[in-house]
């Protein structure tokens, strides 16, 4: 017998002495973090409503209770039962039932309904009909993205649930070393932005954060081969961790599964369904413009399968000797600093990934309360000594100056943005200042993926601003289903037609000008005097968008990503800051010194190599900390 069965044995007749005698435990497994404990009276456990609280309490374990198929009522019986108990208001849209785990999956457009008070009505559920439920929201804007990724997991659940048993053992095996260390090692980001990959590595363990390509720099991959990583095979990875979806950080998370990994990514559910989203654009885009995939949408798919979304705040078993958290990141949706807590009490890293420290109108501001952080993996985008945005108010008065004017003079405002993030922040400003007067009624055309994207920020609203969340869920205001908002879903005929059209605003993607349908507008609006092209983010070295932002007037225009065609752009330039989904100088001390206690270690990476220098020597001299601007391939050992 392995070490794990006896741990299960021990565990089921712990649980078995806890509960009163009446409750029969019939098995006990893990599934990835969790401990699922099956059982024959279901209705009676979930009649002791703190029970699997006070399990989970007492065997610091998550806990999932679910029925012997065979004690389930049937499901057009359950059905109706469950009906009855929601209340109507909540909007159900869809019951799955699924006799294997006896879990019912219940779909509804007020979650928060169908949940109850402290869970109230989910006990009622299951005291009613044995049923274990599982609440999901019906999307207020249908996605494409969250249909597909729901309808290809529940076709997966067999396969699943084997890689969850796999993971749930590799987790829970015995430890098999006395040594004591932890390293971090540098695959990527380091004095450059773009490109973030890590390995956090223990005697133990082997964890891979992030795994991103580098913007306006083709087939620049993490240092993926060498020994610390998949050197010595991708099975020597034990976890991946994925801080956030957009592609510095995400896009060749799939390639690892062409390299042989079949182990876990622990990520948010937001985060997982747009990197699915953004992976296969990627892909799309490198066939348009006649480029080699690096991987196949098989890939994407095996990505998506073996995700374990986590919540931000739950501490997660995610290794013998690892725990994880996550923290909001306050960046873009889902985005989360990492906390890692190693050993008992040995040493604990936390990874920024990237963060916004404010409020914004989309997000609450990053968190930086843990319990203890010895070292600090800390994005510096933003970090050189000139990095400090101008606030929020005056960056939206700015934006609406640009619109104004260019509006007086007939023209139209184009805005190359991030599909997941950026758009969102600009639509909730253009909603507001049109709704106050501010700027004039006119329509506002999102193209390339941003609309998909912003019906995945509306399926999870509990990962939003408080105020704006508070909007979508109780005052039925979801200012994201706006009339001036209009979905460009004609390609490139619907484009000409805006383009010979009136006044208008334009947000398109790619956000650095790297590609997409940001291209074709260029095309179209470039020559016109009276147009105005307005940058609101970031723009990397290397990229088309940071060339024009830098006074470039030949633009390629080329449609079949050739070279050769270029056209003279007569379009007014605009740059706004302070939209930016990243902290600036300000904002990137301001998360240091309010952390307490403050870590002893700092790594600056993600930022260009003056910027990751001057952020490591600022915190260095402000809070007398040891600071580092690392190398990519440099190993930092600590303990």
């Amino acid at each position: 017998m392995s070490s794990v069965d006896r741990q299960l044995d021990d565990l089921k007749a712990e649980i078995t002495s806890e509960i009163p005698d009446d409750i029969t435990v019939s098995d006990v497994k893990y599934e990835g973090p969790e401990l699922v404990v099956y059982t024959r009276d279901p209705k009676k456990f979930a009649q002791q409503g703190d029970l699997i609280r006070q399990l989970a309490s007492k065997l610091r374990k998550r806990i999932t209770v679910r029925p012997d198929p065979d004690v389930l009522s049937h499901p057009d019986e359950a059905r109706e039962k469950i009906m009855d108990v929601i209340p109507e208001d909540a909007g159900v849209t869809d019951l799955d039932f699924h006799a294997d785990t006896g879990e019912v999956v219940i779909e509804a457009q007020k979650p928060g309904m169908v949940i109850g008070r402290h869970g109230s009505t989910l006990r009622e559920i299951t005291q009613e009909v044995g049923w274990t439920p599982e609440v999901v929201r019906t999307p207020p804007i249908e996605s494409s993205t969250v249909s597909n990724v729901r309808s290809f997991l529940k076709q997966e659940r067999d396969e699943r649930r084997d890689i969850l048993e796999k993971v749930g053992r590799q987790i829970h095996r015995e430890e098999m070393q006395d040594d004591e260390w932890v390293r971090i090692t540098t695959l990527g980001c380091c004095r450059e932005v773009g490109r973030a990959s890590f390995i956090l590595s223990t005697p133990e363990t082997r964890i891979l954060i992030d795994c991103g390509d580098k913007p306006g720099a083709e087939g620049e991959v993490p240092y993926l081969q060498v020994p610390e990583a998949l050197g010595s095979g991708a099975n020597s990875l034990d976890a991946v961790v994925l801080t956030h979806a957009h592609l510095d950080h995400s896009a060749f998370i799939p390639l690892l599964f062409k390299y042989g990994y079949d182990g876990p990514i622990y990520c948010t559910e937001p985060t997982r369904d747009l990197m699915g989203l953004l992976t296969l654009d990627y892909l799309d885009v490198a066939a348009k413009e006649g480029r080699a995939p690096p991987y196949e949408s098989e890939q994407v798919r095996e990505a998506i399968k073996h995700c374990i979304p986590l919540e931000y705040g739950d501490v997660t078993d995610i290794a013998p000797d690892v725990k994880l958290t996550f923290h909001n990141a306050g960046h873009i949706l889902g985005s989360a600093v990492s906390h890692f807590h190693i050993g008992d009490g040995l040493y604990n890293v936390a990874f920024s990934g990237d963060i916004h420290y404010s409020d914004t109108r989309l997000f609450n501001g990053a968190v930086n309360d843990f319990p203890r952080v010895e070292t600090l993996v800390l994005e510096s985008t933003y970090g050189g000594r000139n990095d400090y945005q101008t606030d929020q108010e005056d960056s939206e008065r700015k934006l609406k100056e640009v619109i104004n004017t260019a509006h007086d003079r007939g023209g139209k405002v184009l805005i190359p943005a991030f599909a997941v993030g950026r758009s969102q922040e600009l639509m909730l400003v253009l909603e507001e200042a049109m709704r106050e007067g501010d700027i004039p009624e006119m329509p506002v055309h999102l193209d390339g993926m941003m609309w998909e994207a912003t019906a995945i920020h509306t399926t999870y609203p509990e990962y939003l601003r408080d105020e704006l969340r508070d909007r979508i869920f109780h005052d039925d205001e979801n200012p994201f289903l706006a009339d001036q908002f209009n979905h460009i879903d004609g390609g490139e005929e619907e484009r000409q037609e805006v383009a010979d059209g009136g006044p208008c605003i334009i947000l398109s993607t790619s956000g650095m000008v790297t590609g997409g349908p940001i291209m074709s507008w260029l095309r179209h609006l470039g020559p016109e005097e009276e147009s105005t092209l307005t940058f609101v983010g970031y723009q990397a070295q290397g990229t088309l968008g940071r060339r024009i932002q830098n006074g470039w007037d030949e633009i390629p225009v080329s449609r079949d990503g050739g070279r050769g065609n270029t056209m003279t752009m007569q379009m007014h330039v605009e740059t706004v800051d302070g939209f930016s989904g990243h902290a600036d100088r300000q904002g990137l001390e301001n998360f240091v010194r309010t952390m307490n206690p403050r870590p002893e270690k700092v790594l600056c990476v993600h930022g260009d190599e003056s910027s990751v220098q001057d952020l490591s020597s600022s915190l260095y001299h402000d809070f007398n900390m040891r600071t580092f601007a690392p190398k990519n391939l440099e190993t930092f050992r600590f303990k």
